[in-house]
């Protein structure tokens, strides 16, 4: 079965209603970034941060996986397909997408500010979390989400994923933001590459295929013309 390696991003969940983690102004849900996706901001006001993820993760739950998440699950008849996502939500799993990593981090997880930096899986009654929650060892609880100037701890097993591709598809991502948009730089020398978007993308290989469509209307294209399914 040929492994089917897929780089989403924001625009992916576009349309099941959740913003994009930031747009040209440097905001994401009308917060500055720089006050909610930074070590910086959390160390100067946790309280905000917390709240902020608190609310993401109540839109999450409302929001509903579209056409494109489901299609991407039903490819897995077909292949065996490995979702690597920048996008925080669960959307793909929901659509029932079995191997999705992670990037940037997971809604769903916190993670310990101490030493060991543990990771918890929240349950749904969990998702209001709250100053003053910690972890066993007695340190607070944070959001399980990669910040602007930390480390990709995924960057490795998605590169080694990447290596192993026979075809390599990209849906929803501007590829500015690295490290995953170097990505490309570790499939297969004549790896099929397509990207599914409806923007302007400049950073892609000579022979890629390009479907200028939002998400599910171009992943039907792939799907039907492409790998006439």
């Amino acid at each position: 079965m040929k492994k089917l390696v897929v780089l989403t991003g924001a625009g992916m969940s576009v349309e099941s209603g959740l913003s994009t983690f930031r747009d040209a102004g440097g905001l994401w849900e009308k917060q500055p970034v720089a006050d909610v996706a930074t070590p910086e901001g959390w160390a100067r006001n946790p309280k905000l941060v917390t709240e902020f993820y608190n609310q993401l993760r109540k839109k999450m739950v409302q929001a509903k996986p579209n056409e494109g998440h489901l299609i991407l699950a039903s490819l897995e008849k077909y292949f065996d397909v490995q979702v690597i996502t920048q996008n925080v939500d669960n959307l793909h799993e929901r659509a029932g997408s079995s191997k999705v990593l992670h990037l940037h981090g997971e809604l769903t997880k916190v993670r310990s500010t101490g030493p060991g930096q543990e990771v918890f899986e929240l349950k749904p009654e969990q998702y209001d979390v709250k100053i003053g929650d910690k972890c066993p060892k007695g340190y607070q609880l944070r959001p399980h989400i990669v910040w602007f100037g930390e480390a990709v701890p995924e960057i490795e097993n998605a590169i080694n994923l990447c290596m192993e591709a026979d075809i390599f598809l990209v849906v929803g991502t501007s590829l500015n933001v690295y490290p995953a948009a170097g990505l490309l730089n570790y499939i297969p020398r004549n790896c099929p590459v397509f990207l599914v978007d409806p923007n302007d993308i400049s950073n892609i290989p000579a022979n890629t295929v390009v479907i200028k469509k939002g998400a599910s209307e171009g992943l039907k294209e792939f799907r039907d013309k492409y790998l006439k399914i």
